[in-house]
């Protein structure tokens, strides 16, 4: 089977989801209390994210919580060239993360009783999704990734199937119509039957979310998210982009494509109109906390929507909920957030149930593995450093050496930006992507 499909596997999927899947634990964990924890220790914070950055990763920045307490770092650069460090304030694109945003957004007008969770979209787009097809997707199935539509990604860069980088290029200053990538995806080989459970990740999903949310508001989805989501849960630091720069202090974005772009090149620089209301928001770690804090604190939406966020599938390897994923950490609780990636950018967030424990973290060094025979990345030490750095953060009172971390660890491994992808190739017939 060729690299090219393999890889053309790798980055369709992953570019605005976690890079690789989690896996969940074999038990349940057991609660844990306030009294529980301890303080957080920012010597060892800080000594994994230097870990991270001695092991190859250029620059990493990360917002704790745990309760009052707070803690902030930084380790490496920001620009490789000039050797400028990175710093815990800068602001970062968030990739899939944009996607909690958007499906709070729609959860709002189905509070309001403009949009029925379970009605057709063909109720509110009737042209958009042609035939039957666009009678039996439904509004849950969008936020779900149930709804069977492929994922546009590849079709946008299709040079990525030929293992070439051009397409990253030719593309950086295009401004894609979001009909165009609903057709993309709509056009790509159907991943499943609408509702088919388990379900697969697909960002065109998102791209229609965005216009369903345009056509019942009568607003642009990025005013209607930057006023309702946004400034609503207080974010002071968090964005979605008019132009292809970022505004405000940020690293350079360095894409390695796995070997193909050699030295990895700089892509921070971008118009994310080929992602929109599936990726493009750009924000802090530390507003990316203080977001989901508000989210699961209901005061972006009520206790109902809240539930149906939270209610889970199986969607590519993850417990998939409406714009939101869940993961157990055996002895430390269970956790909300996503994660998400574009290109040169990974960022990660995870809230405990409660709201008091929290890790957000950014890297700007993405796809820096080397692939084995069969096209999938291999484990690296940032990985690791990347790992014990959540866990750290999460379980501050397991200690390092306790089976509890060793098991949230496993928990972890296949969840951070820029991990083992082994489980994400084998769940795709490789011939749905390679045309």
């Amino acid at each position: 089977m060729r690299i090219a499909r393999l890889l053309g596997t790798v980055l369709g999927t992953t570019l605005l989801t976690t890079t690789a899947l989690l896996t969940a634990p074999a038990q349940a964990a057991p609660p844990v209390t306030p009294s529980d924890r301890t303080s957080l220790d920012g010597a060892a914070l800080q000594e994994s994210l230097d870990a991270a950055h001695e092991a190859g990763m250029y620059g990493v920045f990360s917002a704790v919580r745990d309760g009052r307490e707070r803690w902030t770092g930084a380790s490496g650069l920001a620009d490789v060239a000039t050797g400028r460090p990175v710093t815990p304030g800068m602001r970062q694109r968030v990739g899939s993360i944009s996607k909690t945003f958007t499906a709070v957004a729609v959860l709002q007008q189905v509070e309001r009783g403009r949009i029925r969770l379970d009605a057709p979209v063909a109720d509110y787009l009737p042209d958009l999704i042609p035939g039957e097809r666009g009678r039996e997707i439904t509004v849950r199935m969008l936020l779900n990734h149930t709804s069977g539509i492929g994922d546009h990604v590849i079709p946008a860069f299709p040079s990525l199937l030929q293992n070439s980088p051009a397409s990253l290029d030719e593309e950086r200053f295009r401004s894609v119509p979001a009909g165009e990538l609903v057709r993309l995806g709509l056009d790509a080989p159907a991943t499943g039957r609408p509702g088919e459970v388990p379900g697969t990740y697909s960002n065109t999903n998102y791209v229609i979310a965005g216009l369903l949310l345009e056509k019942v508001t009568g607003q642009d989805a990025d005013a209607y998210v930057t006023r309702h989501v946004i400034d609503r849960a207080g974010l002071r630091h968090t964005y979605l982009p008019r132009t292809p720069y970022i505004k405000g202090p940020h690293p350079r974005m360095y894409e390695a494509l796995y070997g193909l772009i050699d030295p990895p090149r700089d892509y921070s620089v971008y118009d994310m109109s080929w992602i929109r209301s599936a990726g493009a928001v750009v924000s802090t770690m530390d507003d990316l906390n203080r977001f989901y804090r508000a989210l699961l604190d209901g005061k972006l939406v009520g206790e109902t929507a809240l539930g149906e966020m939270m209610r889970t599938v199986r969607v590519s390897g993850m417990e998939y909920g409406l714009g939101i994923y869940t993961v157990e950490l055996p002895g430390c609780g269970r956790f909300w957030g996503h994660s998400g990636a574009v290109f040169g950018a990974g960022t990660f967030a995870l809230t405990s149930e409660d709201g008091e424990r929290q890790v957000a973290f950014a890297q700007n060094l993405m796809k820096y593995e080397s692939l084995d025979e069969n096209g999938r990345p291999l484990p690296h030490p940032i990985d690791d450093a990347l790992t014990r750095h959540v866990v750290r953060a999460l379980c501050p009172d397991t200690g390092t050496a306790a089976p509890a971390t060793r098991d949230a660890r496993s928990a972890l491994s296949e969840l951070l930006p820029g991990t083992d992808h082994s489980q994400l190739t084998s769940s795709l017939k490789f011939d749905q992507v390679s045309h």
